[in-house]
Order: C-alpha cells, then structure tokens, then sequence
C-alpha cells in the first residue's frame, strides 16, 4: 500500500511527539483535530474524521462505527471500554475495519507499578516512611519482624493481557506461584491459568491478587463482597484495571476489619477520588492517581507505536495490539 493516506488525530500530544507524528506521517495528509483528547477522555464528532481512512486518538465511537470510509482505529489508551459492545465490534468487522490499542506502550510501566507496590509493603517501606514522616521512633523491631519474602507465596492475576504477561516476567526471579484467571483461556499462557468461573477458589489460595480487569458489563463489581471473603486472611489487592471492577464499599470494610492484609490502588471509582472519600483513610489502603502507565516519554512512545503499525498497515502485514 503506497497511496497517499489521510490519517486524523485528536490526541492530546507534547510538542516533541506531535513534532515526530507530523514527520512520520509527512508523505499522508495528516487532519490535527482543535480539541485534542488525552487517553481517558472521549472525543466528540468531527468534520474532520469524516475524511480520514485512519484515525489516531480517542474518535466518537458512534462516529468511528458510521464511517464506512474509515477503516483503521488506533487508541491511544490500552483500556478500550467505550468501543467494547457488540455493535461497534459489529460495525467494524462488517466492512472490514481494523481497531488497535497502545497496550504496548503502557504494558511495561503498568508491570513495573504492580511490582513496585508488591515489594514496597513486603520491605515494609510504607510502614517507615509513616514512621518518618510521623514520630520518627525508629521503630526497628516491629518493621524488621514484619518484612517478608516474596518467595513462595502464590500471586493470582485477574484478566491475562500485555500488563499481565510482562508481570509474570517480572516475577520470574521471586520464585512465586503465578496463576491467573481470564474469560477466554487461550492455551498459550506462560503460567496456569483458568476461567473466570473458577474465581471463588482460586482467591481463597492466593497470597497477593492482581486486578488488571478491563471495564464492561461482565466485570461490574466482580471484585464483590463475596470475592473479598473468599479470599485468604491478610492476602493483598492490588487494581491497576479499572475501578468500577471494585466494590468499594465491601473494600473498605475488608480492610477495616483487618480480613485483607491490605490494598494497593492505581484506580478508583469516581476519579479524580474525592478529598473526603473514605478510601485515602482506610487502613493499609496506598494510593496512586492512575499513573501506574506513565512514564517519561509517554507520548513519544504513543506516537511511536502508531508510526510502526502505519508502517504495517502500509506493506498490509497485521498489525500489533489488534482489538478487532
């Protein structure tokens, strides 16, 4: 494929990574839509789509599924929540649309996120740093007996994409028992792994589970006060996923009553949390503002994905990350 193409962007980008989209794409007609869109937002209809073959961001996903002359998608977020229904799968596959998503951009620093939090409770730094920023006690003989080793104890992953597979590679050296749960188990997983149905037993096995959960309809409050119950006395959560996987409210009793060890969350649900939400006080409950994929040179690399997989739709080889 050699023509000209005309390729549509409403991503919200830095200089430096616009400046490298627009030379990657420099032999295309590039159409920069006035509002840009950052990866958790929903851009709305565009004049502008409405001549592209290739659309780059976050398009109106009515829109997306209406423009028969539009026939690549790439998503600039690994989440892809609003284009996972039936209908626009539908769409899409009928005139033989493609949709990609930028999982590997954000697989790495999401892994990493999931390991950091792992490690930090179990060298005990949140309970220190507490303690310095608190009474400074020096308090050596309760934190040095309560460090633990990693090895041996079982992690249990909810959902097996491109984050989980690049944990499970990142946990290789602990010497850990990895099992994981998704809806459709392929076959070709790196570590046991079985469906979702088989949840209930699986969580009263794990010492640390991991939710890397997408949101839709199936996975509403999965993570529900029966699921919290059903899991080992003191074992950790941890959500990088999505927050309305969650039953908040049977989270925060589960660590006020000491039954989880504690919870390390990246997602929430709303977000941004409000100030007075229960969570930031809960008991062992660590939280980060949804950055577990950023990274310097986060929007770089975005671009940087989409110019590989342009060069693949181009010489008409399949693409990386496909959705549909």
């Amino acid at each position: 494929m050699s023509e000209k193409l005309t390729i549509w962007c409403n991503a919200d980008l830095s200089e430096p990574a616009m400046a490298e989209l627009k030379e990657g794409t420099a032999k295309h007609r590039l159409l920069i839509e006035g509002e840009q869109t950052g990866n958790l937002g929903a851009g709305g209809a565009s004049e502008l789509l409405k001549e592209a073959e290739i659309a780059f961001g976050q398009p109106d996903p009515r829109q997306a599924m209406e423009l028969s002359t539009l026939r690549w998608v790439h998503l600039t977020s690994a989440g892809y929540t609003r284009y996972d229904s039936p209908e626009f799968r539908s769409a899409l596959t009928g005139r033989g649309a493609t949709m990609t998503n930028s999982s590997s951009v954000f697989d790495e620093p999401c892994a990493q996120h999931l390991l950091a939090f792992m490690l930090a409770l179990a060298r005990q730094l949140p309970a220190s740093l507490s303690d310095q920023l608190g009474p400074k006690s020096w308090d050596y003989e309760r934190l040095r007996s309560q460090t633990r080793l990693l090895d041996g104890q079982t992690v249990l992953i909810l959902s097996f994409g491109a984050i989980a597979r690049r944990l499970v590679q990142l946990l290789a050296p602990f010497n850990l028992n990895v099992v994981a749960v998704r809806r459709h188990v392929k076959g070709d997983e790196p570590v046991e792994t079985h469906p979702i149905d088989e949840l209930p037993r699986l969580l009263s096995e794990a010492d640390h589970v991991v939710n890397i959960l997408p949101a839709n309809g199936s996975t509403n409050r999965l993570v529900n006060a029966e699921a919290l119950a059903a899991m080992k006395t003191g074992a950790m959560f941890y959500n990088v996923g999505r927050g309305s996987t969650v039953d908040q409210a049977a989270l925060i009793e589960a660590l006020t009553t000491g039954r989880l060890g504690g919870a390390y969350l990246d997602v929430t649900d709303p977000e941004p949390l409000p100030s007075d939400h229960p969570l930031w006080t809960c008991p062992n409950c660590y939280i980060t503002p949804h950055i577990a994929g950023g990274h310097a040179e986060e929007m770089e690399r975005l671009v940087r994905h989409f110019l590989r997989n342009l060069a693949l739709y181009e010489a008409g080889a399949p693409l990386v990350d496909r959705v549909i």
